[in-house]
């Protein structure tokens, strides 16, 4: 393996070797604390744009199922882990990450000391990174370009580019709103004997009535919520349509943007499959898969919007329900695969709100 070097904003470099695609990158280093599905992490488009370091030491050791990835394709900038397994056991294994990440384009690093790193990024907050061929000769000058990249993610280069349908024989009609949304979203709709429209986020609230839909799902995405201005003001017109609605993760958060809440940058987000949170009727605890870097500042909400979980480790909105619309809201993934469905039963609710069972 050839080696490369982690280079922060704040001036740390990490050596590693190279895996997967070669080449250099500037981007926003994140971690997520799964300890196994790599493939939905990997095939997240939540993750777009972003530097990826795995916080459990091990990636790789059950290989490449493309029946477990969430979209087609990673889009990610770059993956980082401890070790990596190069000899993965798995009878629906159909090749190594190493390999699968080279033929996406993706840049992997490992041998990395990833908990020092994952503690600098939990003291200082998420930042800027570069992986690079050579120590640069100015780090500080290095490191100042690094604060000042601009860098952003952004739903466009995630959305489906056309409409599509999937389940067409269903006995409900649910309007996916793709801002890059999991596969698995629409596979519990379809469980559920649902048709599913997949529509691109910058289509009009005009176009998605006009499909008559029983109810709307707002998928996840990735990025600053409050950089779609357009599309959250075709959600606030769909919402005054009361067609029920379901936010998920950025659909959660543009939702509540649409009513009048205001949204901010968590200092090193949530990101991983073991993320507490709290029920607030009952006092319940659900263990949650989440990816995301922004929240819903909860003092914010409008008097229609009734807190429904909060965070256990921050206190942070994690659901949202409305007494003036047929809606409701999650920051978490109930249809997280790679992880605990602890919350499945959300779907439930939402075929509920449509009418059906």
């Amino acid at each position: 393996m050839n080696k490369a070097y982690l280079v922060l904003q704040n001036g740390k470099v990490f050596p590693g070797k190279r895996f997967g695609n070669q080449g250099e990158i500037t981007a926003e280093l994140v971690f997520t604390t799964g300890m196994e599905g790599y493939l939905e992490t990997l095939t997240d488009p939540s993750y777009h744009g972003q530097i990826v370091v795995q916080t459990f030491p091990l990636i790789g050791n059950y290989g490449v199922i493309p029946d477990d990835f969430e979209s087609q394709s990673p889009s990610l900038s770059a993956y980082i882990v401890r070790n990596i397994c190069d000899l993965p056991s798995n009878f629906r294994n159909e090749g190594t990450l190493g390999e699968y990440l080279e033929k996406q384009g993706i840049i992997g690093l490992c041998d990395l000391d990833t908990r020092a790193l994952t503690k600098i990024i939990r003291e200082y907050g998420v930042m800027n990174a570069a992986i690079v061929n050579e120590i640069p000769e100015d780090m500080e000058a290095f490191a100042r370009s690094l604060s000042n990249a601009a860098l952003s993610s952004s739903v466009d280069k995630v959305t489906c580019k056309e409409s599509y349908v999937k389940n067409p024989e269903g006995s409900k009609h649910v309007v996916l709103w793709d801002f890059g949304y999991k596969k698995n979203m629409g596979d519990e709709l379809i469980k559920r004997g649902c048709k599913v429209t997949v529509v691109p986020a910058q289509i009009s609230a005009e176009e998605i009535l006009s499909l008559k839909p029983d109810g709307i799902l707002l998928s996840n995405g990735p990025g600053d919520p409050s950089d779609n201005k357009s599309i959250i003001e075709n959600i606030g017109k769909v919402a005054q349509s009361k067609v029920p609605v379901f936010g998920i993760c950025l659909g959660h958060q543009m939702l509540a943007l649409a009513k009048g809440a205001i949204s901010t940058k968590l200092k090193y987000g949530h990101r991983g499959a073991n993320q507490p949170v709290c029920y607030t009727p009952t006092g319940r605890l659900y263990i949650t898969s989440q990816n995301h870097g922004y929240a819903i500042k909860s003092e914010t909400l409008p008097p229609s919007a009734v807190l429904s979980f909060t965070h256990v480790n921050d206190n942070t909105c994690e659901g949202i329900e409305y007494t003036d619309i047929p809606a409701f809201s999650v920051q978490f993934h109930p249809e997280a695969c790679g992880g605990p469905k602890d919350t499945n039963f959300l779907f439930d609710q939402f075929m509920s709100l449509m009418g059906g069972k």
